[in-house]
């Protein structure tokens, strides 16, 4: 919020980098987490390292440069990314109650 209002303080410098490397992680390792906690906080910062990347990358390309719209764009995907965990969630819970009712 403190980058997209362009509020100016002290604490922007360190909480714009931090929410824009956390959160594609978080969400990702979110979608693994049946998975060894070692290899999802990996793969988790991998794709915070790529998401970034490309989104810095495609901003350059078509010249387009601008961090409000950069933090904006992350936000988005990683609620993004939250929903279809949600959805995940709810569909293998039904699949487990199905599968309890069968027996």
């Amino acid at each position: 919020m403190l980058a997209l209002a362009e509020i100016e303080t002290p604490l922007r410098l360190i909480l714009t980098p931090m929410f824009l490397l956390v959160v594609p992680g978080a969400a990702v390792m979110g979608l693994l987490r049946d998975r060894d906690p070692l290899a999802a906080l990996s793969v988790g910062a991998a794709a915070s390292l790529v998401v970034n990347v490309l989104l810095a990358t495609a901003m350059l390309s078509f010249d387009a440069w601008s961090p409000r719209a950069g933090v904006a764009t992350v936000a988005v995907l990683g609620g993004f990314i939250y929903v279809l965990r949600v959805l995940y969630r709810g569909s293998g819970s039904l699949q487990t109650e199905q599968g309890a009712r069968s027996r």
